[in-house]
Formats: C-alpha cells, sequence, structure tokens
C-alpha cells in the first residue's frame, strides 16, 4: 500500500476513534491504580492491555505522551498510523519480529519519563494469553506493571485471531485497572515465569470485572464474573 493511503487511514481511523467514543458512555474504577504513578515527576508506569481491546484505553489516555510497542508487521501498520495520529509514540518490534530493538526503544522511553503501552498477548496470539515480553521489560526498567480491562456492551468484532473490537456509538465501555506490580530487577527464567503467571491473573480478574460492568458477553477469553463498581465516568 502506497504511503499516502496509510496516512489517510491513520487519519479516518484516529476520527473514527474520538467520534465513536465521544458518543459512548464510558466509565472507570481502579484510577486510584495508575493516577499516583501518572502524577509523579517521572510519570513512568507500563500499562498492559489486550491487543484485542486496546482501543478504548488507547483513546482515554492518548494525552499522557505515552509510547507504544507497535508491531513491526506490515499488517499492524494500520493500527500504528492511527497511534500516532491519537499522540503516541512508537518503540518498532514484537515477540517474533525485532523484540529486541522494540526492547531497547522502550527502555530508553523509560529513561526519558514516558509511561508505556504494551499489548502482551500479541502481535499474534494466542489471545488473551500473557507472554514473557512485558515482564521482561517491567524487570529491565524497574516499572510497575497496571492490568488494564475493556468491557463494551456492544461492539464490532473482527475475524482477526484477537477478534479485534470496535465499540458501536452509543454503547457502554467500562475500562478497569488493577493494582500495580512491582516486578524485581534482574529476574531469572523461572521468576520471569512465576511474574507472567501472575500477571495473567490480574489481566483475568480486570477484565472479567470490566466485561461484567459493561454487560459485554461478546469478549474472548475469561468468561464473566461478579461485576466490579463504577468508581468514574470519562469523556476526555
Amino acid at each position: 500500500m502506497s504511503e499516502w493511503k496509510f496516512a489517510a487511514i491513520g487519519l479516518l481511523g484516529a476520527a473514527t476513534v474520538r467520534l465513536v467514543h465521544a458518543t459512548c458512555r464510558v466509565t472507570t474504577s481502579g484510577d486510584e491504580h495508575w493516577r499516583p504513578l501518572q502524577d509523579r515527576p517521572d510519570r513512568r508506569w507500563i500499562g498492559c492491555l489486550w491487543h484485542g481491546t486496546m482501543l478504548s484505553p488507547i483513546w482515554r489516555h492518548r494525552t499522557l505522551d505515552a509510547v507504544v510497542l507497535a508491531s513491526g508487521h506490515r499488517d499492524g501498520e494500520y493500527v500504528t498510523r492511527v497511534l500516532v495520529r491519537l499522540g503516541y509514540g512508537l518503540a518498532r518490534g514484537s515477540s517474533t519480529r525485532g523484540g529486541a530493538r522494540g526492547l531497547r526503544e522502550l527502555l530508553r522511553a523509560a529513561r526519558d519519563g514516558h509511561p508505556l503501552a504494551v499489548t502482551p498477548d500479541g502481535p499474534q496470539g494466542p489471545p488473551e494469553v500473557m507472554k514473557p515480553g512485558a515482564v521482561v521489560l517491567a524487570s529491565r526498567s524497574g516499572l510497575p506493571l497496571v492490568p488494564i480491562g475493556v468491557g463494551m456492551s456492544r461492539a464490532w468484532r473482527t475475524s482477526s485471531w484477537d477478534r479485534f473490537s470496535i465499540p458501536k456509538p452509543f454503547s457502554r465501555v467500562h475500562i478497569g485497572y488493577g493494582a500495580p506490580i512491582e516486578v524485581p530487577r534482574n529476574l531469572d527464567e523461572s521468576g520471569v515465569a512465576a511474574f507472567t503467571e501472575r500477571m495473567q491473573t490480574g489481566m483475568d480478574t480486570v477484565t472479567r470485572e470490566a466485561r461484567a460492568v459493561a454487560g459485554d458477553i461478546g469478549g474472548a477469553g475469561v468468561g464473566e464474573p461478579p461485576g466490579a463498581g463504577v468508581t468514574g465516568e470519562d469523556r476526555r
């Protein structure tokens, strides 16, 4: 695809994300878990969000000057252009291609004071299954991991591996945040595995709760638990 088409997709995609969320009722819970991190002088933390439900938290945090790990795959270029239009910085790489380069770029961004965002089940799945890269990043950087879960009452879902979800206009979207998980420095292989399992539990919990609050019965992966209370509403 030519450069001008990628640029057009980025512009249109970002405008669509803004317009759709402007019509949605967006509620939040667990803001007390990430706001104190963002309010520190260095503003550094790592948000973990599933690949298929990234749009709503990406939209919400578009003003934080965050850096996102972007897939090196050509298919990921569409989402990448939208991220840039929404104000995100990019670290190029993935768990399957350019991973070392992506890690170096994220570490550099963290040293410069940027919060980070990663999709630990990307770029090819399985959906909603933690890979160890986020834990390795946290161990190398010293930054806490914050699990982020999303529920949508109504959404368009693609047929891709992650069932990429776009909330429909006037739907209810709930974004939930789990308690930060501090990862020790210089973890060995068994330590990385243990904290990856711990993060999986954290991601599953906030995702179940967000889906229960939003009335989301179409999400992939973790079923439906008792709901969490709504503690905020956000239309920024």
